[in-house]
């Protein structure tokens, strides 16, 4: 969703043109690291969302699980 060239304003084309000459950059040099850095937030955003997810729920024994467990008991 990074705005390229030629969706900038006039206002926001001079910005980030003042920006990308602040950085010793040229303007579309300047854009496409900015595009980069933004899908790179956008990667950790999402696998910092995956990693807070909570695990499931562990599934409650089958039928050779339980019949295990019931032989490792003692009479």
């Amino acid at each position: 969703m990074a705005k390229t060239e030629r969706t900038l304003t006039e206002g926001q084309r001079a910005y980030e043109e003042r920006r990308a000459a602040k950085a010793g950059m040229s303007l579309d040099r300047w854009l496409a690291e900015k595009e980069k850095r933004q899908a790179e937030e956008e990667r950790a955003r999402q696998k910092a969302a995956e990693a807070a997810k909570p695990a499931p729920p562990p599934k409650p024994p089958g039928f050779l699980g339980r019949l295990l467990e019931r032989a490792r008991k003692p009479l």
